[in-house]
């Protein structure tokens, strides 16, 4: 039997996620924004009740296309804000748009998000090595850096807490426990 991270023991869906995604170097800009995206929408809410939503939100958001995105007008905004498929938070929703809309000038401005994100960790997995759950931060003075620059250029729902979230999700820290089968594998 493997060794997981406690966090990621109950939910068959939360364990395929932990052991396929969670952590794995991410460098795609629209599966970057996705997880941006999927993060802001989390706050306040449990990561289970985001995944079992997040093919809903792939439908809702054109597969996080990110020109698409951020073409959503008033009519779109209110079709969302009624959409089961996902969470109908109108101020997240509109974050999306917003945030999709600040991609493209980063993209502009770095030639990717990706360049534009991992720059905050000199384009290099933190490896980490907890020994449980408590011992992870829930912000680092990389994820503030991020946040405040995020927050800067326009984007909402990017506090230095679900920056972080963001950054362990996409590879940016290796926060997997010392025990965990991943952590291994991902620290190569």
């Amino acid at each position: 039997m493997k060794k997981r991270c406690a966090w990621a023991l109950s939910d068959p869906l939360v364990i395929a996620y932990h052991d396929e995604e969670w952590g794995t170097p991410v460098h795609e800009d629209r599966l970057l924004f996705e997880f941006l995206t999927l993060e802001g929408a989390q706050a306040g809410l449990s990561w289970t009740t985001i995944l079992k939503k997040r093919e809903g939100y792939r439908a809702a958001f054109n597969n996080f296309d990110v020109a698409k995105v951020a073409s959503y007008d008033k009519g779109k905004i209110e079709e969302l804000v009624v959409d089961p498929r996902i969470i109908r938070n109108r101020r997240k929703i509109e974050s999306t748009v917003g945030n999709a809309l600040a991609v493209i000038e980063v993209q502009k401005g770095f030639g990717s998000f990706d360049s534009y994100l991992w720059d905050f960790v000199d384009d290099a997995t933190i490896q980490n090595g907890w020994k449980s759950l408590k011992d992870l931060p829930s912000e680092t003075v990389e994820s503030k850096r991020m946040s405040s620059d995020l927050a800067d250029r326009g984007f909402k729902f990017v506090g230095p807490t679900i920056c972080y979230a963001l950054m362990q999700a996409v590879g940016m820290v290796n926060d997997h426990t010392n025990d965990c089968f991943r952590h291994m594998e991902l620290s190569k």
